[in-house]
């Protein structure tokens, strides 16, 4: 199977080179824990280091924070953006039914998953993507009476990134202690790989965690590994190494 390197340090190795070719990955998390770093530096490495084209969605935070808030790493998202390596769809302000002032962002009425999907494909097509992060699930904002709803809706997102061709992250937040892995409790079920970011406090220190629930067609770590941001990114520890520190 072909692997798409992640570029997040230390996590490739944990998953047999990267994730599966075409597939969807669930990064799931509460506030704090790294969600947006994470996605952002696998699309960042993508096409800085990789010449993978990527598509960034963002539905919560906007575009021009984003690209400040990345600057503390090193990583000019302008620059890549300018050389069509790189494209962010504002989805922000649109829940706001205001315009946006990005080139690419997603319609102020009727805000839904087709009209999302639309967009995202026309800007896979744009640039030759071969990433795509869709930044988060729950800022869908889905108005579904029942999750067997919402279920075929995440499976609609995730079915169609798959036939664009594309490597997708969808991300989910989530309330530490509920032992849930999406908002909706059926995320998990669509998706082909989750990865679980946990935010642990024990006595006056707080550590980060990462953790590889699934990952389908793939023998991966199943440990709990310490995560780090440092002033370049993402660090995964591996336990040995925590160990022996």
């Amino acid at each position: 199977m072909n692997r798409v390197k992640t570029g997040i340090k230390g996590l490739d190795e944990l998953i047999e080179g990267g994730f599966p070719d075409g597939r969807s990955i669930l990064v799931s998390g509460g506030c704090g824990t790294g969600k947006t770093i994470f996605c952002m530096e696998y699309i960042y490495r993508g096409a800085k280091e990789m010449n993978e084209p990527g598509v960034y969605v963002t539905l919560d935070e906007r575009p021009d924070l984003i690209r400040e808030d990345v600057l503390r790493f090193g990583w000019d998202l302008k620059k890549l953006e300018d050389q069509n390596m790189i494209q962010l769809i504002d989805g922000s302000i649109a829940k706001l039914g205001m315009p946006s002032e990005e080139e690419f962002s997603l319609p102020v009425t009727g805000f839904d998953v087709d009209k999302l999907l639309l967009e995202v494909m026309r800007v896979i097509k744009r640039i030759g993507a071969k990433r795509v992060v869709i930044d988060s699930i729950p800022a869908l904002g889905f108005n579904f009476e029942n999750e067997n709803d919402v279920r075929k809706a995440i499976l609609k997102l995730s079915y169609m990134l798959m036939r664009s061709g594309v490597t997708s992250i969808l991300t989910s937040e989530v309330q530490e202690g509920t032992g849930k892995f999406g908002k909706y409790g059926v995320e998990e079920y669509v998706v082909d790989g989750v990865i679980v970011l946990h935010y642990m406090g024990v006595g006056t220190q707080s550590n980060r965690i990462l953790h590889v629930r699934k990952m389908r067609a793939t023998k991966h770590s199943e440990d709990l590994h310490p995560l780090d941001i440092t002033e370049t990114g993402i660090r995964v520890q591996k336990i040995e190494d925590e160990l022996g520190e």
